[in-house]
Order: structure tokens, then C-alpha cells, then sequence
């Protein structure tokens, strides 16, 4: 039986996967069952990577996801239109999707996955975190039997490649994005790597599958790393921690009759300690840290982008949907008359609740510069007490431009709290400027 694939996009991702799918020699037998029919692309006169013949590429990118020969559509366009639009012409027509694209599956997930359960189709997104890193079917499949707790990583390769450069090299932040964009590394326009959109993507995506509830994107917290500077990376090094872009999603707390369960979702900037299994995680890798029950402790880590883990990670999606449609002789090239998969489909339909960022309990890390009168110390440890943050340590690091420098780490307390305790710091005459604030892990 051979599956016809229509491919969206001949770009990266797409001329790896078009690769893959060319070359089945010591790979899945089931690769060999893989046609490529139909490729879409911007413009024919394009030179390629890739030799392919004339007549399978189109520039009519309808024509591929109405086509009726084609079974399974593979989007790795990226954007969101006409990849939203061009996906659900595809379910509309029966066909069975896969993608990598992040943006369009975190804002358009709910409409995405709400036609494809009706017309009984998969819409598959392996590619769409981390990669090649199997995450999304592991959250699925293998660790399905688990009560997922706490989802945390390093999933976006530019901001973790800037921060470790920062902390090689002590350089600062505006030093090395120019260089990552020199190297490619980074953007010309980077603002959705640095300011943690791409990241906010990702775990608005892992979040709902492993707590098992659609994501509203605008409840995730959102904070990039353009404030983090080299005097934070080096006083983080002083303390014991490493600074990474972090994307957190945990159970805030336990569902009950009166207090229905809510979820922590943010991405910001972090001190992590140099013990923890994400510290050593470098330069444009990825990885991600599920905290579950039974399990406990299970992290992925590999390269986060490029050609061949992003393609394949579209791939395994496709050879998925193959081996599914061969075991269970689902009609191909007509809508399916049977439900998706369970362990295969987002059939969930409620939207989780997000808990604000008030009141998400957790230690933060702030730097001030003061005037150099004595007990400046003081004034601060009393505005903390008046806001009950309890200090683990207070430091006089030195003295900049003929004001102290002093950084405050706190004990795990209410964000509301700090922030409070901030704005009365603010108002204190001895106090400069609050110059910089992150969390804690």
C-alpha cells in the first residue's frame, strides 16, 4: 500500500524531509511506502538543494490540500496564513496533517484540532518543539500512565546559544545577538526568539498535553532575556547558578470540590542551580524536564532546530499516520468514517485555568545600586520585612560609578509580595535604581 504525501514548503525543514523521504535505505521499512506527490512552493524558478522532477512542484498550494490522491499533508511553511488556512482546507478534505509550525498549532490549536476530531483525521506536531527531541508523542503515549506535574526547559536554541556565549566570554547582551545574527544563529529580526514568544509557543503546546487542557496564549507569562546582563551572569556565577530562558508549566495546586485545579505557565529569564540537570544544557541545545507520578524525573535534550532533527521529527509523524492507516485499512484519499486514535489525536475540549503570576511562590534574585550611606542594608532588609520576603543572602559586591552594588536573593515567597516590597525600595531616597530582578529556581 503506498501513502501519498503532499509536501507545504521546500524551504529547511521541508528540503530535509523531502530528503528522508527519498532515501529509505537502512531506515523504517515503512518509509518505502511513502510517495511524495505533490510539493507547493513560493516560486519554480527557485534554485533548490534538492533535485526533484519539474512536474511535482506547484506554486497552486490549494491544489495540493484538495487533491484527492493525497493522503497525508506535511506544512512546514511556517507562519500563520496561509498555514492555518491551508490546514484546515486539508482536514476539510479528509486528509491527515502533520506540521512544525508552533505559532499557528499555539494560537489556532483549538480550532486545528476541533475539525480534525470531527472529520476524524490526526493532526500530528512532533516537530513543533524541540526539534528532533521526541517529546510531543512521549507526552502522548509513553508517559500517558503518569500524573504530570511539571514540565521545564530550555527550548529555544538562540536565547540559550546568547546566554551561554554571555557567560563564556562575559560579554553583553547586545555584543553577542549581533554576532549570533552575523553567524546565523539568530534572526535579523529576533524579537521572537530573545523576547520568549518562540518559547511561550512551545509550552503553551507541552503544557496542554501534559495536563491534559487546552492553552489560552495570552495567560502565558512572558519575559525575554534582553535585560539579562553580563554583571547578572557573573554574580549568578558567584552564587552557585547559571542564568537560562526557562518555560515552566506545574500544577499550581490540587483540584478540589471548592478550588478547581490551576497551572503555572511562564518563560522568563532564571537562575538555575548548577546542580540541576538543565544548567549544563549549552549553546543552541534543547531539553526538556517532565516531572511525573510514578516516573519521577525524565529529561529529552538534543538539538532544538535545524534541517535534519526538524525533519526528522516531521518524518516520524508521517510514518505514525502510515502505520495507522495500514494496521486499522482506514480508507485513504477519503474522510475517514472512524475516530482518530486516542493516543494519537488532542481530542480535549475545556481550557485550563491559569493562576496569575501574584501568586506563584518562588525565590527571586534582585541587584541595586545605592547611595554609600550607612545602613542602606537595613533599609532594605526592613522593606522586605514589611512585605514578609524572608533573605537567604544580602551581598555587597562593590561599588559602580560611586554607588554600592548590592544583590538580595530571597527565600521562595509570594511574587505579590516582592513586587511590593519593591515599589516601597523604590521610593527609599538611598536607592538608585532596582537594576535588575529574575527568579530563582
Amino acid at each position: 500500500m503506498t501513502f501519498k504525501v503532499g509536501l507545504l514548503g521546500l524551504g529547511t525543514v521541508g528540503t530535509g524531509t523531502a530528503q528522508i523521504l527519498l532515501d529509505a535505505t537502512q531506515r523504517h521499512p515503512l518509509l518505502k511506502e511513502l510517495e511524495i506527490h505533490r510539493v507547493g512552493v513560493r516560486s519554480l524558478d527557485k534554485s533548490r538543494e534538492i533535485d526533484l522532477p519539474a512536474d511535482l512542484l506547484t506554486t497552486d498550494l490549494e491544489s495540493i490540500v484538495t487533491d484527492p490522491n493525497i493522503d497525508i499533508v506535511v506544512e512546514v511553511m511556517g507562519g500563520l496564513e496561509p498555514a492555518r488556512s491551508l490546514i484546515l482546507q486539508a482536514i476539510a478534505h479528509g486528509k491527515h496533517v502533520v506540521t512544525a509550525n508552533k505559532a499557528a498549532i499555539a494560537r489556532y490549536g483549538a480550532e486545528i484540532f476541533t475539525a480534525a476530531n470531527e472529520a476524524g483525521v490526526y493532526v500530528l506536531l512532533e516537530a513543533a518543539v524541540g526539534g528532533g527531541i521526541p517529546v510531543i508523542q512521549p507526552l502522548k503515549q509513553s508517559l500517558g500512565a503518569n500524573r504530570i506535574d511539571t514540565v521545564i526547559g530550555i527550548i529555544n536554541g538562540t536565547t540559550n546559544y546568547i546566554l551561554t556565549r554571555m557567560q563564556n566570554e562575559g560579554a553583553d547582551f547586545a555584543e553577542v545577538l549581533a554576532d549570533a545574527q552575523r553567524l546565523g544563529y539568530a534572526e535579523a529580526d529576533p524579537t521572537a526568539d530573545v523576547d520568549g514568544l518562540d518559547a511561550a509557543d512551545k509550552i503553551a503546546i507541552l503544557a496542554s498535553l501534559a495536563f491534559g487542557g487546552r492553552i489560552k496564549l495570552a495567560e502565558v507569562h512572558c519575559e525575554g532575556i534582553r535585560q539579562v546582563s553580563a554583571a547578572d551572569i557573573a554574580y549568578a556565577e558567584r552564587l552557585g547558578f547559571v542564568i537560562k530562558l526557562l518555560a515552566i508549566a506545574k500544577r499550581n495546586t490540587v483540584s478540589t470540590e471548592n478550588a478547581p485545579e490551576q497551572l503555572q505557565i511562564r518563560v522568563h529569564p532564571t537562575l538555575v542551580p548548577k546542580s540541576h540537570p538543565l544548567a549544563s544544557v549549552n549553546d543552541v541545545y534543547n531539553a526538556i524536564l517532565v516531572e511525573g507520578d510514578p516516573i519521577g524525573q525524565v529529561m529529552f535534550f538534543g538539538r532544538g532546530a535545524g534541517a535534519g532533527p526538524t525533519a526528522s521529527a516531521v518524518v516520524s509523524d508521517i510514518l505514525n499516520i502510515a502505520a495507522m492507516l495500514q494496521a486499522n485499512l482506514v480508507p485513504v484519499s477519503t474522510q475517514p468514517t472512524q475516530a482518530a486514535h486516542p493516543l494519537l489525536a488532542c481530542s480535549h475540549q475545556h481550557y485550563s485555568a491559569i493562576a496569575p503570576m501574584t501568586d506563584l511562590v518562588t525565590r527571586f534574585y534582585a541587584r541595586f545600586l545605592t547611595k554609600d550611606y550607612p545602613g542602606v542594608i537595613g533599609k532594605l532588609g526592613t522593606c522586605f520585612g514589611n512585605h514578609q520576603v524572608s533573605l537567604e543572602s544580602v551581598v555587597q559586591i562593590g561599588n559602580q560609578d560611586g554607588l554600592a552594588e548590592i544583590v538580595v536573593v530571597t527565600h521562595d515567597v509570594p511574587e505579590g509580595n516582592f513586587r511590593q516590597a519593591l515599589e516601597e525600595i523604590r521610593s527609599l531616597s538611598s536607592i538608585s535604581s532596582v537594576s535588575s530582578v529574575l527568579r530563582v529556581l
